[in-house]
């Protein structure tokens, strides 16, 4: 599972202007609604119901908000670099500013898992965090998420 299968540019945001939790899931559920076709409120109130089992912002400033709507036909993915940090109620307590919203359908089971870990060990990389908080253009962003993994190593 790559993150290109995830992610198209269409859902590379670069500079989402939020001030809660609440704001940002929202404007990210509008966004996904738009890409995946789904009703904005349903998107939402699925994120909502996971944040409700503990928080998904997963420390260093990131969170991965997910969930799994029966509608949907293939996993999506949306990229969020906020315009200033928020709560976001994370385990480190850190202010969040990389939001990383991934949406799977209610059938994933081990694919929602395997995009869950590949977008985690991607955002674990400080220096791919470091790029993605160094720019605000959705091209260079979509490409910092998209670059294989060996030829960051190069």
């Amino acid at each position: 599972m790559e993150i290109t299968d995830l992610i198209s540019p269409a859902a590379v945001i670069p500079n989402l202007r939020a001030t809660s939790k609440k704001q940002a899931l929202q404007d990210l559920a509008r966004r996904a609604a738009e890409i995946t076709g789904l009703h904005e409120r349903a998107i939402f109130d699925v994120l909502l119901e996971r944040e409700r089992l503990g928080t998904t912002g997963v420390g260093n400033g990131i969170a991965i908000p997910h969930g799994k709507l029966p509608s949907l036909d293939r996993l999506y993915g949306l990229f969020a670099r906020l315009e200033r940090p928020i709560h976001f109620e994370s385990i480190d307590e850190q202010p969040v500013d990389l939001i990383f919203l991934l949406l799977a359908p209610e059938s994933a089971g081990a694919d929602h898992l395997k995009a869950l870990a590949r977008v985690s060990r991607l955002l674990r990389d400080k220096g791919v965090c470091e790029k993605l908080r160094g720019t605000d253009n959705a091209d260079a962003l979509y490409a910092l998420l998209t670059e294989s993994p060996a030829s960051r190593a190069a």
